[in-house]
């Protein structure tokens, strides 16, 4: 199995008093290794969700099903497992799945098959803002408009 999470940072600045960062992930899944367990950082401010883009077949794959599930919380808080994409290297050996977003724990399981298949997507990281970090930004950029604007000098008339 490799797993990747390359920084491929984005910044959407304090939008409604938070921050998202997104990185890229990917992860094989195959007989060897048949699941991958993504967990975010246990700190505090900062929230982890995994937002699953594709689900591929890779090089070697054979001619059978290859079933990936996912298994991560509802809205209850009680663990789900989904079948998310059913794969065939004849007729679909990828499936998009847009912007699939869930919160992390989330594990992703081969449930049948022996791959390869490579999962990938978006590793987002929210976090809060907090409201002095809002307040210094503002002021930073109001000074800097401040300096940048030159005043405007009234045009002298000609004498005749």
């Amino acid at each position: 199995m490799s797993c990747h999470d390359e920084d491929c940072t984005t910044d959407h600045g304090p939008a409604g008093q938070s921050k998202l960062e997104s990185f890229l992930f990917s992860c094989e899944l195959s007989s060897k290794v048949p699941f991958y367990t993504f967990q975010g950082d246990e700190e505090e401010d900062l929230e982890h969700f995994l937002e699953l883009r594709t689900i591929c077949l890779g090089e070697g794959a054979k001619e059978e099903s290859n079933v990936v599930e996912v298994t991560a919380m509802n809205h209850q808080g009680k663990t789900v497992s989904v079948p998310i994409a059913n794969l065939h290297i004849s007729c679909l050996p990828m499936v998009s799945l847009g912007e699939f977003e869930l919160k992390a724990p989330v594990t992703i399981r081969l449930k049948a098959g022996t791959g390869p298949v490579t999962v990938s997507g978006l590793h987002l990281i929210a976090s809060e803002v907090e409201e002095s970090d809002n307040m210094s930004d503002d002021d930073d950029d109001d000074e800097d408009e401040e300096e940048e604007i030159t005043p405007i000098k009234p045009a002298k008339k000609k004498q005749q």
